[in-house]
């Protein structure tokens, strides 16, 4: 998927309201894909997340696209009835982006920067870690990485880095499980991206954005 996959529930059921003055709609639909629609609430959500995690995020269009390939995978994993993530799974998650920000003062100023709760950021983590979830399991056994991959990424990427830190390297027997995970997960992204690709070409999608039809 295009780098990490990133995070945000699809809001299938709330459109417009429909007693409101269209003066006071309180959401509005970005695309259709085949019988669902996206909300504008959900790009924004996506929007307010990768502020969170990065500090920035991507254009309207691009995010739209990220809810289009999430929309996908959670159609398909719930077709398969994939399991939800454990809490202890969302726990791990919800751990690994803490430890990302440089201090407890930094993550609670991120937060209260882009408005999102506490019970708003294990949300978005937990449809993280599910989409994430079904890519790896059904990805994964396909990937085969060789001894020869975990050398040369290896010799190209850990040892020049370690030496532009003015650092000794790890030895290659310390680093190979690190660099196999991180290979795996390389070849997970690459055949995500084709699949996602492929199954994109067989939908039917119309998007709205800035209320033109695209």
């Amino acid at each position: 998927m295009r780098g990490p996959v990133a995070c945000a529930g699809l809001a299938l059921l709330l459109a417009l309201c429909p007693a409101a003055h269209p003066q006071e709609v309180v959401d509005r639909i970005v695309a259709r894909v085949e019988n669902d629609v996206l909300l504008e609430s959900d790009l924004q959500e996506l929007e307010r997340y990768q502020k969170f995690v990065d500090d920035k995020s991507e254009t309207e269009s691009v995010l739209l696209d990220r809810l289009i390939d999430q929309w996908i995978v959670r159609t398909e994993a719930e077709a398969a009835r994939f399991p939800q993530p454990s809490d202890s799974d969302v726990q791990r998650g919800i751990d690994r982006l803490v430890r990302s920000f440089g201090s407890k003062e930094e993550l609670e100023a991120r937060k209260k920067k882009n408005g999102l709760s506490d019970a708003e950021v294990r949300k978005m983590v937990t449809t993280q870690t599910f989409l994430s979830n079904y890519l790896d399991s059904r990805f994964r056994p396909s990937v085969q990485i060789d001894s020869k991959a975990v050398q040369e990424f290896y010799e190209k990427n850990v040892i020049p880095r370690a030496k532009a830190r003015g650092q000794s390297p790890p030895t290659l027997d310390a680093a190979q499980d690190f660099i196999q995970e991180l290979l795996v997960q390389r070849g997970i992204n690459e055949q995500a991206d084709r699949w996602l690709q492929e199954s994109r070409a067989h939908l039917h999608v119309k998007t709205f954005l800035s209320g033109a039809e695209k």
